[in-house]
């Protein structure tokens, strides 16, 4: 197999370009350090509840739609504590609409994306925490692209209660107008962003006006292994579901197919997931995308299902959703449906992950690469 290189996995780890942070929003405190900010504004502290409540509890961002503050303070207070984080490039809708992909544009020209789905019972949205990502595996869009830097907490929460006023607004037929699940597994590497990442669930399952008051069993956090993060999470006292990209029973497959492996083989970093599962209580989701003729053999669905066998895990096989130009693709039906087989003759929990937002470049990274190659393009065409 090629041996690509080892690359920085700390949690906290730098940015391969170092991006001046946007300003400081609401989001990126909590309650009391909202309070304080006020009462350094000059205001009284239950402003901050106030203005927390119209963005987490109403999902407003317009002061003109604050009447509760003072007509003379609204644009002072929302320029200070509710500045543009975000601002949206393209936003495409597929599946009758249940599927929805946002690109967003930066304050330093950084682009990110976020999904929103709707199911007849939940609304789901897959939020980012990198610009780009450095963990390198090679059949994703946005390992392709490399890391630009971390997002803030606020860029992070940001994605998800703006898509949690559309879903609000009744855009979603057939769905709840109410978010319920929010899955870190959009562009970037969670852990690797550890301290913001923690500190934005926190805002997400803290109940309004100081979060967004989602169930905390509802966040799903996506690892490709960072194993010391996966044990710090452990201890975070959250009940969140840990999803591990395995994408390989067997170290000489996931050496390639996972760079970070060379670091932390598969023995180890399945031993801290079992560690979280024992801790937390919470099923460790096995993430497995299926790519031909790379690891959809029957034995590796074997060994994958030694492995798991007996362990309170859940495997979600991922049609591969291939990007422009890539010499990978996904495996054919009758060999999924093989490998499915095997790992339930093993008694692995196995299902396969509906496959939305093809059409709109729904795999991660994939439509921030379409903007990318319209703006060469462009730039590269005479005037």
């Amino acid at each position: 197999m090629t041996s690509l290189p080892l690359i920085p996995t700390a949690p906290g780890a730098p940015a391969a370009r170092r991006a001046a942070m946007p300003p400081q929003h609401l989001a990126d405190l909590d309650l009391a350090g909202r309070q304080a900010l006020m009462t350094e504004l000059g205001e009284p502290a239950f402003r901050a509840k106030q203005v927390s409540t119209h963005y987490f509890g109403r999902l407003v961002r317009d002061p003109q739609l604050m009447t509760d503050l003072p007509a003379a303070t609204r644009e002072r207070l929302a320029e200070r504590l509710l500045p543009s984080l975000l601002t949206p490039v393209r936003e495409l809708a597929c599946d009758d609409g249940a599927t929805r992909k946002a690109l967003w544009r930066l304050h330093d020209g950084s682009l990110v994306e976020s999904v929103l789905m709707g199911y007849p019972d939940r609304v789901t949205v897959c939020i980012s925490s990198q610009a780009g990502c450095g963990m390198a595996c090679p059949f994703c869009a946005t390992g392709q692209a490399g890391l630009t830097r971390n997002l803030s907490t606020a860029e992070i929460v940001d994605q998800a209660v703006y898509l949690a006023g559309v879903a609000a607004s009744g855009a979603v037929a057939g769905s709840p107008a109410r978010l319920s699940h929010v899955v870190f597994m959009g562009m970037g590497e969670p852990l690797a962003n550890y301290n913001r990442v923690v500190a934005a669930i926190r805002r997400l399952v803290t109940p309004a006006p100081e979060g967004l008051g989602l169930s905390q069993r509802h966040i799903t956090v996506s690892t490709v292994g960072l194993v010391p993060a996966i044990r710090r999470l452990a201890s975070e006292d959250l009940s969140v579901t840990l999803a591990l990209s395995l994408h390989a029973p067997d170290d000489d497959l996931r050496d390639e197919l996972v760079p970070v492996n060379q670091r932390w083989k598969v023995a180890e970093v399945l031993d801290a997931a079992w560690d979280y599962a024992a801790r937390t209580g919470r099923r460790v989701s096995i993430e497995y995308a299926m790519i031909k003729n790379v690891n959809d053999q029957p034995w590796r669905a074997d060994l994958l299902g030694r492995l798991l066998a007996g362990k309170l895990a859940h495997v979600n096989l991922i049609p591969l959703n291939p990007t422009p130009g890539s010499r990978w693709d996904a495996s054919p039906k009758p060999v999924e449906r093989e490998f499915v087989r095997r790992l339930r003759e093993a008694g692995v929990s196995t299902t396969v992950r509906d496959t939305r937002g093809r059409e709109i470049d729904g795999a991660c990274g994939q439509l921030a690469a379409a903007e990318d190659r319209d703006i060469d393009r462009a730039e590269a065409t005479p005037a």
